[in-house]
């Protein structure tokens, strides 16, 4: 996406409205609009990514001579509006989660509080970038939780839906937990490092299994890891592999190990440990990969499959359980008459009941223990006291009252004014980020069926916003 121009990835009505707003003179007044997302099966908890992608949008929004022409000839925007979007600039501020940030249903990933035309432009691109990087993060992170510590290396590009999916989803892996990707073009933009080994077609194209085996290994002396399934696991796939590390050895060479991709994996590793152990090779490796996902090492770890590291592809790339985060984009401030005025949607269906006003984001950890507690939605502003008493915002009856906590807000800011204001820090560093924070929460957060709720509270002061947008009196 670098340096690519995006501005009109984006839905119809956001251009119809915006031109309406122009229509009306409060293009200029200025909103606050919040990007969250909603509960969906069992994705409680979710590992932020795209921000890098989303900022990238940001500095590269304008209207080039051909977006305009192709506006004019949809034959509904007029001249007067035409001529505004050519001198469009993006002006506001953006608050949002670091990438690899841990985060919840519900609350703000990122806040936009701009003139109402901005704000309105951007929803759809931001709902696409982070949306599709924080589903992958999140779905990479419970592959890399479920392997019980294993190596993850993303093998899904074949399969990922088209182009961007597959280097933005192999990006967002890496934040999640993936020590590599085999795709080429995510290792070059991101420096990632790119793994992999041969096909069975390689095999195939020679005329014995052991021929094959024997030229890639003297191709690759110090890098031989081979693909041992192609017609017999254990009774000619290991043994042939066995007799080119022999070889290898005797010349001075280490082979790294084999690999499986097919059958019972977790009783063939035990029996290619057997055999590679008894030939000498104690340090090979055994490389797994076929339709993996944290189901399925959850289940090879209960069986001790003797597998040191993983390829996982489809079920990765594609979150095939989960196939989109359920984000959302809505608006909880606007102007009016020079004022500023909270603003929510309220529906019957209360998971569709928004937080009005600007916000900020809180986690709460306990002193002692160094484990987040909960975490705080308040209205920008606030002071949190001590002690603190988080109130369930439904359910008032469950509180807790901490005496001694730490509270740190999640939001930075991103844009001021329209500036970029904050420095991206490197993949590794956001991959290493989301590892240490994850280690603050306890293991009942991070169960893969059926976890512990996290509590997401709001403070008393938005609480209160609340019923009176809502009419209620207590």
């Amino acid at each position: 996406m670098e340096n690519r121009h995006f501005t009109l990835l984006t839905d119809l009505y956001q251009l119809t409205m915006m031109n309406g707003y122009f229509k009306c003179g409060t293009h200029e007044n200025e909103a606050v609009f919040d990007l969250f997302f909603r509960q969906k099966g069992e994705l409680n908890l979710a590992v932020s990514a795209g921000l890098e992608q989303a900022i990238d949008y940001i500095k590269n929004l304008y209207f080039s001579d051909e977006d305009i022409a192709y506006l004019r000839s949809l034959n509904l925007f007029g001249e007067d509006f035409l001529s505004y979007l050519k001198s469009f600039k993006f002006t506001g501020d953006i608050y949002s989660v670091v990438e690899g940030e841990i985060v919840f249903p519900y609350e703000p990933i990122l806040i936009v509080k701009a003139p109402l035309a901005q704000a309105q432009l951007i929803e759809t691109a931001l709902l696409n970038i982070i949306g599709h990087q924080t589903l992958i993060a999140t779905k990479s992170n419970r592959i890399v939780r479920a392997s019980g510590g294993k190596s993850i290396a993303e093998f899904g590009l074949r399969r990922a839906q088209g182009p961007d999916a597959g280097i933005y989803g192999a990006r967002a892996s890496i934040i999640g937990g993936c020590s590599g990707t085999s795709n080429v073009l995510t290792g070059q933009m991101f420096n990632v490092a790119v793994k992999g080994t041969h096909a069975h077609s390689w095999v195939m194209s020679f005329d014995s299994e052991l021929d094959a085996f024997n030229a890639f290994a003297d191709i690759y002396p110090d890098d031989c890891l081979l693909l041992v399934d192609t017609y017999d696991t254990l009774k000619s796939g290991i043994p042939n592999a066995i007799k080119v590390f022999e070889r290898l050895r005797a010349e001075g060479h280490k082979p790294v190990g084999i690999r499986l991709d097919s059958g019972d994996l977790a009783y063939l590793s035990k029996k290619a440990r057997e055999m590679l152990d008894a030939a000498g090779f104690k340090d090979a490796i055994i490389f797994a990969s076929g339709d993996i996902d944290e189901n399925v090492l959850e289940s090879l770890r209960l069986q001790n499959a003797q597998i040191d590291v993983y390829g996982v592809g489809t079920k990765l790339i594609t979150s095939e359980h989960t196939p989109s985060l359920g984000g959302v984009y809505k608006m909880s401030q606007i102007e009016i008459d020079g004022k500023p005025k909270a603003r929510m949607k309220i529906s019957d269906s209360l998971e569709k009941v928004t937080n009005p006003g600007f916000k900020e984001l809180y986690r709460i950890y306990g002193r002692s223990t160094g484990k987040a507690i909960a975490d705080l939605i308040a209205l920008k502003g606030e002071k949190l006291e001590k002690p603190l008493t988080l109130t369930h915002e439904t359910e008032r009856w469950k509180s807790i009252t901490l005496k001694d906590y730490e509270a740190r807000p999640l939001l930075k800011q991103i844009f001021k004014r329209g500036e970029l204001v904050y420095t991206t820090p490197s993949l590794q560093d956001s991959a290493n980020y989301c590892k240490s924070e994850l280690d603050k929460f306890w293991d009942e957060y991070k169960r893969m069926v059926r976890p512990h709720i996290y509590r997401v509270d709001i403070s008393d002061e938005l609480y209160n916003l609340k019923k009176s947008l809502m009419g209620i009196k207590e």
